[in-house]
């Protein structure tokens, strides 16, 4: 498969894909096969980043955390060890590959008792990132097990970043330095498998990039390679008009642009992260999104240029959402009262997702995703804005998000979207502020029948 272009092999010689497989798609042996022959029948995919194998992350979040017994520690690595072993035993037989294998279970099991002993977010990130190096490791062995020429390896050698453990910034310059010097001479010989998600800071401690961490990384790395295209390989189709989930009437899309595709990413879709298509977007690299179960049925590829540009593109919902409406007088007439409040969001670094406002209030909502530790909107932070205001705060809401384009200039736009769920409690809209989106807000319980008819209607 190559991106939907009927390439010659020449072409394929001379340009560079950089393919990045999910977990899903190194979940086990199979799925690393159908993944390795996705790599062999395209000669053009020269680096590939994979993704920890699907359920161990969860396993290395549960032993990264600070409130781990010694039996759970020991469950915890057994069950690791054995998903990793389920792929290795499909293998021939090679020492080094059993040996390798031991040394990072053992290494493992040596930060996961230095986490007990003594929580560090430092040693969390250590841990976190243990899923990629088995994956990656394997993952090279099923290629050469198909007499492809590939090597390991380790990521942890470009991807330099600062010491903010759990969501480390990447110093993009480095990056590109250490790219060219280390991997470029190295494209011509073999197939490049590295790791998603992690890296490391300048005293060599290993980092990781946060949520969304593998798909990143495989697009800085596109970017520093300045690689011609950027495959992410999943477990679906493509991207849809919405969730298929939610409707069985969801259908692919076989190419969108930029603009829409950050849009779908930053409000819910979860088959793409958003920082993902930063860097292709700096650069102009076109990402394809297909499924490595299902290669034959293509997929979506998304570009600066499309050829339709429709009203009505896609539904993203975004669930897990608070609402927050601060309201004083003294917004009246006065200046800086935003600032001040922004100023404390900025503080506890709180990052606003939609903001409306009226005279004397204004309404401000919050990503609270699910899995997080912690609430984002701690009591400390309702304490500092109640110094400013009055305050009150919302749970239980999603987001739907309307994505087209041309919708700040659409005829008809309210009657389209509003009428068909007047039913519904809408908590929020906004609008506006980008031609390719329509914002609301829905009570969570109503979230699902909400995108369900308006897809039925739009589409």
């Amino acid at each position: 498969m190559s991106l939907g272009v009927n390439a010659s092999n020449q072409d394929a010689v001379n340009a560079l894909t950089v393919a990045k497989f999910g977990g899903t798609s190194v979940a086990d042996y199979q799925a690393m096969l159908r993944c390795a022959t996705i790599i062999k029948n395209d000669l053009a995919n020269k680096v590939v980043v994979v993704s920890a194998s699907a359920g161990v992350t969860n396993y290395l979040v549960r032993l990264s955390q600070e409130d781990v017994g010694e039996q759970e520690r020991s469950d915890i690595i057994t069950a690791i060890s054995q998903i990793q072993f389920n792929i290795r035993k499909e293998l021939p037989e090679e020492a080094g590959l059993d040996q390798q294998l031991q040394t990072l279970i053992g290494e493992l099991e040596n930060h996961a008792t230095q986490q007990a002993n003594e929580y560090k977010a430092q040693t969390a990130d250590a841990i976190l990132a243990y899923g990629e190096q088995f994956s990656s490791l394997l993952f090279t062995r099923v290629l050469q097990s198909l007499d492809i020429a590939a090597s390991c390896f380790d990521v942890r050698r470009v991807m330099k970043t600062n010491s903010l453990y759990g969501k480390a910034v990447v110093d993009l310059a480095e990056l590109k330095r250490n790219c060219q010097e280390l991997l470029v001479p190295e494209l011509a010989k073999k197939v490049i498998v590295t790791q998603g998600f992690i890296g490391s800071d300048s005293l060599g401690h290993t980092t990781t990039l946060g949520r969304g961490g593998s798909d990143y990384s495989a697009a800085l790395l596109t970017e520093a390679l300045n690689g011609d295209n950027l495959a992410i390989w999943t477990d679906v189709v493509g991207i849809f008009t919405t969730d298929p989930r939610i409707t069985d009437q969801a259908r692919a899309i076989k190419e969108i642009s930029f603009g829409e595709a950050a849009e779908m990413a930053t409000f819910g879709a979860k088959i793409l992260h958003p920082a993902t298509l930063i860097p292709a977007m700096r650069q102009n690299i076109p990402v394809f999104v297909g499924s490595s179960k299902e290669p034959e049925k293509g997929g979506t590829l998304i570009k600066q240029q499309v050829e339709s540009n429709p009203t009505y593109r896609s539904i993203a919902l975004r669930k897990e959402q608070t609402l927050v409406t601060v309201k004083s007088p003294a917004m009246l007439h006065a200046s800086g009262f935003l600032a001040k409040v922004f100023s404390i969001l900025a503080k506890h670094e709180l990052s606003v997702d939609l903001i409306t406002t009226s005279e004397i209030s204004v309404a401000l909502t919050f990503d609270n995703p699910t899995g997080t530790t912690q609430a984002l909107l701690t009591s400390t932070v309702v304490s500092e804005l109640e110094q400013l205001c009055e305050v009150s705060v919302e749970h239980g809401l999603s987001l739907v998000a309307v994505i087209g384009n041309g919708l700040h200039a659409a005829r008809g736009l309210g009657s389209d979207i509003f009428d068909k769920i007047n039913d519904f409690n809408i908590r929020m809209i906004c609008h506006g502020a980008s031609d390719n989106n329509l914002c609301f807000l829905v009570p969570q319980t109503d979230a699902n029948t909400v995108v369900e008819q308006l897809h039925n209607t739009l589409f």
